[in-house]
């Protein structure tokens, strides 16, 4: 063979060789992408889709663009298993929540129905429990409907400027004879005569008013109320104080969850229905804020901080 179309069989051979491999190297990443999407399209979503990317490959930003995408369907397979499961959890103890009055009410108006009670004084007993667990239902479904509207973002918030010295400080007047008949006092601390924050005057309130409730009821040991308002940059914090037992560090993190249990029974922060400080929470959420809590040996601290006006 003449030595220039041996040298031209050598060059055809190299390029044959080459175009199959760059040709092979080509389907097979095409191959794992169309895999890969045919395995999304079929639902396989708990697979990690993951693709091996390599520099310099014409299908990179395919191949990346299907790990994006991989990556938000997890992600949003993840959130739908948590909505379920949050679900499921808020009817279980729903149901909890309503049985347990409801079997009470029942029970004592079914001894009224009898007549098995043996004088005008022990009927109007079993009428006044009947009605405090009937107060405590209603309490329940209006707290749950708040809740579940405050969560589904259906309430709009009637802003306006506040100022939050004055709120508080009518709070306080409010609660004045309750906190005296409990043996208890409070006290306002604030350098400023007013700070302003835009807000929705009855949401807010609500937020504060269930949090020196808590205080006033589980706080009675320490014997008083301090509710400090100071400035931080552009926000203002509201920490309100009491002295009373601790609450616990394993139930700390998770005071602010719906019906949350402490050893399956409840912690008694939460408060009656078991939504108060997950309203509190939604409601400071709504407002842009943040409210956290911290408790010690010494004192217990719920902490509401806004954006100011």
């Amino acid at each position: 063979m003449p030595y220039g179309l041996g040298l031209w069989f050598i060059w055809l051979l190299l390029f044959c060789g080459c175009f199959y491999i760059l040709q092979w190297m080509l389907f097979n990443a095409f191959g794992k992408i169309n895999d890969t999407v045919r395995q999304i399209a079929d639902g396989q979503l708990e697979i990690n889709h993951q693709i091996v990317v390599r520099q310099g490959n014409i299908f990179g930003s395919l191949a990346r663009n299907v790990n994006r995408l991989s990556e938000r369907l997890q992600y949003a397979l993840e959130e739908e298993r948590r909505a379920e499961q949050a679900k499921n959890e808020l009817i279980t103890n729903v149901s909890h929540d309503l049985r347990t009055p409801l079997t009470s009410v029942v029970g004592y108006l079914g001894l009224i129905e009898q007549d098995r009670y043996r004088d005008e004084v022990e009927l109007r007993h079993y009428i006044a429990i009947a009605y405090e667990k009937s107060q405590h239902l209603h309490e329940l479904i209006d707290d749950l409907f708040e809740y579940t509207r405050m969560r589904h973002d259906t309430i709009a918030l009637k802003k306006e400027p506040i100022n939050l010295v004055e709120m508080l400080g009518q709070l306080l007047v409010q609660y004045h004879l309750p906190l005296e008949e409990a043996g208890m006092a409070s006290q306002l601390h604030c350098e400023e005569k007013q700070i302003t924050v835009n807000a929705d005057a009855g949401k807010l309130a609500r937020v504060f008013e269930n949090l020196i409730s808590n205080a006033m009821s589980y706080g009675r040991e320490g014997k008083r109320i301090d509710v400090w308002i100071t400035l931080i940059e552009n926000k203002v914090s509201v920490a309100i104080v009491n002295y009373g037992e601790p609450i616990s560090a394993i139930d700390l993190p998770h005071i602010f969850e719906r019906f949350y249990r402490a050893d399956k029974s409840r912690t008694r922060w939460i408060g009656g229905s078991g939504l108060g400080l997950a309203i509190c929470k939604s409601i400071v959420d709504k407002h842009g804020g943040t409210i956290d809590a911290d408790s010690n040996t010494e004192r217990t601290v719920f902490r509401v901080i806004l954006p100011l006006h």
